[in-house]
């Protein structure tokens, strides 16, 4: 690995901003994450790193897939626009798959295909309805060490925090739903 990409990853790591992406940044290196999945992606600049991180510790090519409303958002919420998403995250050189939908549609229609996900980011600022059904969908996704990370906002009240969920809490959020879907069927 040349030396600019251990500083820069180095720097994303413990130096850059916002602070509450430091321990996915880490948490990519610690595992050699390969396969990461992203449930709303916001201005696709955490998604940039997460990419550039993983690419300087790794030879393999780079998984990544967002998940987002993309122009389907309400006006006024941060985000950007499905092609100019695309063109900010093509030049990385990862393999880059977005989707736009809400969580519970995208997933529905998406899940099988993503078997081997590294990392699950789950970002605050999703449909609380539609992330609540879309856990259905989420253990497929998994492997035994996978990293789940759900972004909540800091006891503080300042900004926001990743907190990283357990398998077993992530089992007991898809056991929540899967009731409705045993009754429709």
């Amino acid at each position: 690995m040349s030396i600019i990409r251990q500083f820069r990853r180095h720097y994303l790591s413990y130096f850059s901003k916002p602070r509450s992406d430091h321990c996915l940044y880490r948490a990519i290196v610690r595992r050699s994450v390969t396969s990461i999945v992203e449930l709303g992606i916001g201005l696709a600049h955490r998604s940039r790193r997460m990419i550039q991180v993983a690419e300087a510790g790794s030879s393999a090519r780079i998984r990544y897939t967002g998940i987002d409303e993309f122009e389907s958002r309400i006006e006024g919420e941060a985000g950007i626009p499905l092609k100019e998403a695309h063109q900010f995250l093509r030049p990385t050189g990862a393999k880059i798959q977005l989707t736009p939908g809400d969580p519970f549609s995208a997933l529905a229609r998406t899940a099988n295909s993503l078997t081997g996900t590294d990392l699950l980011v789950v970002s605050a600022d999703l449909d609380a309805a539609s992330l609540r059904s879309a856990w259905f969908y989420i253990p497929r996704m998994l492997h035994a060490r996978t990293l789940v990370f759900l972004e909540e906002p800091a006891p503080d009240g300042e900004g926001m925090r990743f907190v990283q969920l357990a398998a077993g809490e992530v089992n007991r959020l898809a056991d929540l739903c899967r009731p409705c879907y045993r009754r429709a069927a």
